[in-house]
This record gives C-alpha cells, structure tokens and sequence, in this order.
C-alpha cells in the first residue's frame, strides 16, 4: 500500500507539473478552478490535502485525468498537446485570444503563441526585457504591427522580426486574423 505522504507528494508534484506544462500562473488556475490562489499554492508545496470536490475542480480547470494524478505515468517520447487542450488566455484588449504553443519551461527564452484577432482587435504589449525581438508570421487576414514609432502592414504569408524592448502592438486590420508569433529573449 503507498503511504499518505508519498500519495501528497506525487499530488503536489502532478498538479503543478500539469499546471506549468498548461503555462498556467496561480492565478489563473484559481480563476479556471474556483479554488484560491492560496490553496493551490498549499497543495502544490503538499501544505495542505484537497477535498476530493477541490481535487476534481483543479483537475476539470487544467484538463487532467484525476485517476492518473497519483497513479505514476511513462513518459512519452513525443510529447503532444491537442488543441482543444492548448492553454489559452485573453489579449490585452477585447478580442484576442492567445493559444500558448511553447512548453512551460521555455517561458522567458523562447515562447510560441497562436494569436486569433476579432474584426480590427489589437494586441498591446509594454515593452519586454532588454534586447527582446519578436517573430510574426500572418496566416490569415492582414496584421499592423508597430514596434516603437515604426509600423509595418503584413498579410498572408508575410514574417515581420522587431524589436519588442519597446512599446510594441500587433492590430489586425479590415476584418479578422491569425498569425503565429515567437518571442525570443536575449
């Protein structure tokens, strides 16, 4: 039989992997979940041990199977998110969705997004770290992207590289798009 502790210990560890595989912050599973920040926090660190209620609202907000949480796993040699899946988060303005592509471990050097515009949506980012660029490529509808006072219009097709050390801001324009942006960290 496996002890209360190694079980807490192998829940702490699946939880949180699930959730930094998703991209996720604390704050955000709190809000998919129900369940606060701080709780999470607790059964994440094996501070604290979840209602099975608690459990199955974590579980249902990261999209993992609750049986196999602490029923130890292989790990596959391919490592596949489906899109249904993919974490997605809300824009910085009405109207963008952001489909997060990269593994968790890659936020900060090296992250992929797939970006969705409503009709005539903008995407406005504050400026990253020091020598921070960006990579996007259109594939479908026409973007403006601007990075400090330049802008540049891209359709289908088109790659724009920029620095994102500044104000920058991707707004797509007369109708609907998509595109696939790669944030590359210094």
């Amino acid at each position: 039989m496996t002890s209360r502790s190694d079980i807490h210990n192998r829940l702490a560890a699946a939880l949180k992997a699930a959730r930094t595989a998703k991209g996720l912050s604390l704050d955000a599973v709190a809000k998919l979940s129900g369940v606060s920040r701080s709780m999470v926090s607790q059964i994440e660190r094996g501070e604290s041990s979840p209602t099975v209620a608690t459990l199955w609202n974590l579980t249902q907000a990261l999209q993992v199977d609750f049986a196999g949480l602490i029923e130890p796993r292989d790990v596959a040699a391919i490592d596949v998110i489906r899109a249904e899946a993919a974490p997605v988060i809300g824009g910085r303005g009405p109207g963008v969705s952001i489909r997060i592509l990269s593994p968790p471990e890659a936020v900060g050097v090296h992250e992929v997004y797939d970006l969705t515009f409503a009709k005539d949506a903008a995407l406005v980012s504050d400026p990253h770290g020091p020598g921070c660029r960006e990579h996007l490529t259109v594939l479908d509808g026409t973007i403006d992207v601007t990075s400090g006072r330049e802008s540049q219009r891209l359709h289908v097709g088109d790659t724009a590289r920029y620095f994102a050390d500044r104000p920058h801001q991707i707004a797509a324009q007369g109708g609907t798009a998509r595109a696939i942006l790669i944030v590359q960290n210094s």
